[in-house]
């Protein structure tokens, strides 16, 4: 049964109050400041309105008021101030409180149990809407962790489709090129305040590096799989998986509803062979031209590529392998990549050993 309490140092008002609302509610009843904390504190979660009378002993009515704003209690229960001294300045401290009402002493029968209805009624109301919001909230932080998983499925299983075909051994590349490019991201980030994005525009980011070789299912097999150094015109052929990667996502653009992570498969996907000093492929951007995110994916990939075995060489020492990058034997990075490379440097190699074991 819900509770109504009745804090007044004046018997009288408490028994008039008591009689009115008893047959509804359960009475609870407070001769002074103290003893309504008291009874606040045990019963407020069952407590449907709160008679207080700001002048009482011990602790004063608006000593009360304090301690439920303090921890939170005016949020959910209403009180309405029942007061035989009406003043301007104490309605105004009153509902600076947020209390619900001000009834002046005597008052009617009639009124003050509509007036004491209605509000218990509107704050139910209340109640019951900030119910379904936390249960509509709670449905759709779960629907979107459901779709994260499903789209977290299907990029590794798309890109495990390109690591099968490319070199059997399905997503061992891309296992190791996302947690990479996530070490980037963040070391980047940390580095460039500019770089002003959070975690969920970083995590998009990490999926859309899993894409970066999705280009490579229009490659023929005799190219892809080819041991040895490819002739010219086979390479020519290979380094159109930047610009196939991207017809394949086109033909998705219309599903994918965050615009964001189009544009970060896109560039990644196109742009990860450019080099800082314009010699990359397959559009020959120069320097900041190329967007951060492509560049940074493309530093993690060419680590990667390096300490990995291919079917037509040996893995390189990951000692040597950042020698070369430092070198500029894979291609010109930009000073600032290779700081972020340099600082990033044992948790790449962690990434790397791990996988190698």
């Amino acid at each position: 049964m819900k509770k109504i309490l009745i804090a007044d140092d004046v018997e009288f008002n408490r028994d008039v109050l008591g009689e009115i609302f008893g047959e509804q509610y359960e009475i609870l009843e407070a001769a002074d400041g103290e003893e309504a904390i008291a009874c606040i504190q045990e019963n407020f979660e069952k407590l449907s309105l709160i008679f207080l009378d700001l002048i009482m002993p011990k602790q004063s009515g608006f000593d009360v008021l304090e301690y439920m704003k303090k921890y939170g209690y005016l949020e959910l229960v209403p009180v309405i101030i029942i007061t035989g001294e009406a003043t301007y300045d104490t309605d105004v401290a009153a509902y600076e409180y947020g209390v619900a009402d001000v009834i002046y002493k005597p008052f009617s029968r009639q009124v003050i149990t509509r007036r004491a209805l209605n509000i218990i009624e509107l704050y139910e109301q209340r109640r019951n809407l900030a119910l379904k919001l936390d249960e509509t909230e709670t449905e759709l932080r779960q629907s979107r962790k459901k779709l994260e998983a499903n789209t977290e499925f299907l990029i590794n299983a798309f890109s495990s489709v390109v690591e099968f075909r490319s070199s059997m051994k399905a997503g061992l590349h891309i296992d190791k090129v996302r947690p990479m490019a996530k070490v980037l991201f963040h070391t980047w980030a940390a580095l460039h305040k500019e770089f002003d994005y959070n975690e969920v525009d970083i995590a998009l980011m990490v999926n859309a590096a899993a894409l970066h070789d999705i280009g490579k299912l229009s490659i023929p097999d005799e190219i892809l799989l080819k041991r040895g150094k490819l002739t010219p015109e086979e390479f020519k052929i290979m380094k159109t998986h930047t610009i196939r990667g991207c017809e394949i996502l086109e033909c998705f653009k219309q599903e994918m509803d965050d615009k964001d992570f189009y544009r970060y498969c896109y560039d990644i996907c196109r742009y990860h062979h450019e080099r800082y000093d314009g010699k990359g492929y397959p559009d020959r951007l120069k320097g900041d031209e190329i967007p951060v995110w492509a560049q940074i994916v493309s530093i993690a990939e060419v680590f990667d590529a390096l300490v990995d075995s291919r079917c037509y060489r040996a893995p390189y020492a990951v000692d040597e392998a950042i020698r070369m990058i430092k070198a500029g034997e894979c291609g010109t990075f930009s000073p600032e990549l290779l700081e972020c490379f340099e600082a990033a440097k044992f948790q790449l190699i962690a990434i790397a050993e791990n996988d190698a074991r």
